[in-house]
């Protein structure tokens, strides 16, 4: 694996911004809500009746997670649909699927993630960043 050096500004910045992205799933509601939009884009009545969040709160979840630009919506007819726009979400979901729900990620015919967001090469790493932190799950267990 390429090892690069961060200077210690670049470094600071770098965890700044990898913190505010991991207050994306910082509550246990908020992860329910991604790892349900992950799977497939749901509308919000959907999201509504299979997890049983009360309007108001997912509103604001909601509103959180299109402010943060890491989901997005479309109209069809009266129902809105969300759906993740940005993969590192995708990514981060399948791997804490994996980890905590044993649920291994969807793969297509190609062998690649089915995940329709991702790039070929974000596929890719993602596979490859799954295959590791498994790896690496495995070997902290059996210490």
């Amino acid at each position: 694996m390429n090892e690069i050096a961060l200077s210690p500004e670049a470094l600071k910045v770098k965890a700044e911004e990898a913190a505010d992205f991991m207050r994306l799933f910082s509550t246990p509601s908020r992860l329910m809500l991604l790892c349900r939009i992950a799977q497939k884009e749901c509308s919000v009545g959907e999201i509504q009746e299979e997890l049983e969040f009360k309007q108001p709160a997912l509103s604001q979840q909601l509103a959180e997670l299109r402010q943060a630009g890491v989901v997005k919506t479309r109209r069809e007819s009266r129902q809105i649909y969300y759906s993740i726009t940005d993969g590192r979400v995708a990514v981060v979901m399948q791997m804490l699927m994996q980890l905590f729900c044993g649920v291994a990620p969807a793969t297509n015919a190609e062998g690649d993630a089915d995940d329709p967001m991702a790039l070929p090469s974000e596929r890719a790493v993602g596979a490859s960043v799954l295959g590791e932190v498994a790896r690496w799950a495995r070997l902290e267990d059996a210490d």
